[in-house]
């Protein structure tokens, strides 16, 4: 059962306990389709189904319907309002007295659905039901799924590794219902916030997850868009930035709350944070389901008590439970006793859903360190297949200039051969004007490419993208990542 607060306080008290006649309900749907949206979605229709047309049907007495005005969820085409969400319960007696005087009445019918007094109007009684939203939690690998009564054995260098026989491996035998029920076991305020569907995407450690694994997971994510309300990933923090920046690339519009999670230590350990990190995910995630109605349209990452936006996020600790940092872009949310939102900073998808699944894999990324000579530290990457280049220049988007240095003969050698360079900077803030010196405006005349600042992560990911689809722009930002 849903309370409306709306404009007149003595006209609606009829709807604080969320039964309420048709006849109001008609008058004030223009107000309350965002709390009827709210807890009375018919998830099967997710995300864009033909334009609503449901009904307040008048049950037994078989009376006409009447039309309700169609749900619109934010950023969706309208949507079929339920049968079952709203539902007759019985028609309003003309014994009712006016508002703030009941006038008891007995029931002959002991069934009878009882209601607060609606007033002089006839109409029947409906009552708007509340179901979870549906989320699937894909599961890709990494610390949260590991077993942690792994032990270790010197190998026959000396080296400590896992142990065979002792649980060492990612859940390599771990099926998806046990996934889940463990889940269930281990954190079950999971099921407090939504309906949660697992599927296992792969399962590995994070530092072999690579473009065909984003392309794969964005496939996923894709084909059951119309399904779910909302996406949870778990994935290793090595990677993780990357990922979250692919993904926000890859499914450009997506308009649907996709939050990757993790953890520093695995879910059974007794100090793991993997618990919390999953807590924290699932609520940002289906926020838009509880008061105050945010609604999420982009991939962030949630880790350490805040939601940042995938593609800016970076690790920046390996062993605390603050592993990730936004340094270019505030929180979206901080999660301590409240969720604290910052509206300002949610992205506001603009334009279409249009899917990009291919990536081309050959970019790398070079920093530029003193001393170092890249005609010997690299030698001709054109000729040997390297098809872009994310340069990590000092600063504001400094390099050394000198012949001898070797990076500017260097690079004027690989933009004559094709070679795609973007310009980027070492440092975690600050602006990139690599015009601002001699270096800088050398390399621009060549055409390296440089515009506001991305993260490393998200520069080789949209490099990838771009070398696939030459019409999308380097420097333009696409879904926020600038």
């Amino acid at each position: 059962m849903i309370a409306f607060h709306l404009p007149s306080p003595r006209r609606l008290a009829a709807f604080s306990t969320g039964v309420f006649r048709a006849d109001i309900a008609n008058h004030f749907l223009p107000y309350c389709q965002a709390a009827c949206l709210a807890t009375s979605v018919d998830h099967s229709s997710f995300p864009e189904s033909s334009p609503g047309n449901g009904v307040l049907r008048q049950g037994d007495d078989g009376a006409a319907t009447q039309p309700v005005v169609p749900l619109v969820h934010p950023g969706q085409a309208a949507l079929d309002t339920p049968e079952a969400s709203i539902r007759l319960l019985s028609e309003a007696g003309p014994e009712t007295s006016r508002f703030g005087k009941r006038r008891k009445r007995k029931r002959k019918n002991p069934s009878e659905a009882v209601g607060p007094t609606q007033g002089p109007t006839q109409g029947p009684l409906i009552v708007v039901s509340k179901p979870l939203p549906r989320v699937l939690l894909v599961h890709t690998g990494g610390t949260l799924g590991m077993d942690p009564s792994a032990s270790f054995a010197p190998d026959a260098d000396g080296q400590n590794v896992l142990k065979k026989g002792t649980g060492g491996s990612f859940a390599g035998g771990l099926q998806p219902g046990d996934m889940l029920s463990n889940l269930r076991t281990v954190v079950p305020e999971l099921s407090a916030f939504a309906n949660l569907q697992l599927e296992v995407a792969f399962n590995r450690d994070s530092c072999r997850v690579g473009p065909q694994d984003w392309a794969r997971l964005a496939r996923l994510l894709h084909d059951n868009r119309p399904h779910y309300d909302a996406f949870l990933i778990v994935h290793g923090t090595d990677t993780m930035a990357y990922t979250a920046s692919a993904l926000s690339l890859m499914l450009l519009g997506f308009r649907k709350p996709v939050v990757i999670t993790g953890s520093q230590l695995p879910l059974l350990n007794p100090r793991s944070d993997a618990r919390q990190n999953l807590i924290d995910a699932v609520s940002c995630a289906t926020a838009f389901f509880t008061p105050p109605h945010i609604y999420l349209e982009e991939v962030a990452v949630c880790f350490g008590g805040k939601l940042m936006r995938g593609n800016r996020t970076q690790k920046v600790n390996s062993t605390s439970y603050q592993a990730f940092d936004s340094p270019t872009y505030p929180a979206l949310a901080t999660l301590g006793t409240n969720v604290d939102w910052d509206q300002r900073f949610l992205l506001e998808v603009q334009g279409t859903y249009r899917p990009r699944f291919k990536l081309d894999p050959r970019v790398i990324r070079i920093p530029i360190v003193p001393g170092s000579d890249p005609r010997l530290a690299y030698g001709d990457l054109a000729s040997r297949g390297v098809k872009g280049i994310v340069l990590e220049a000092f600063g504001v988007g400094n390099m050394p200039d000198t012949a001898d240095a070797g990076w500017l003969p260097w690079l004027r050698e690989q933009r004559s051969k094709g070679l795609q360079v973007y310009l980027t900077t070492q440092c975690v803030i600050g602006t990139l004007q690599p015009e601002l010196y001699r270096s800088g405006s050398i390399a621009l005349k060549m055409g390296v490419e440089a515009g506001p600042q991305m993260t490393p992560e998200c520069a080789v990911v949209k490099m990838m993208q771009c070398l696939k689809y030459p019409d999308l722009p380097m420097t333009v930002p696409l879904a926020g990542e600038m």
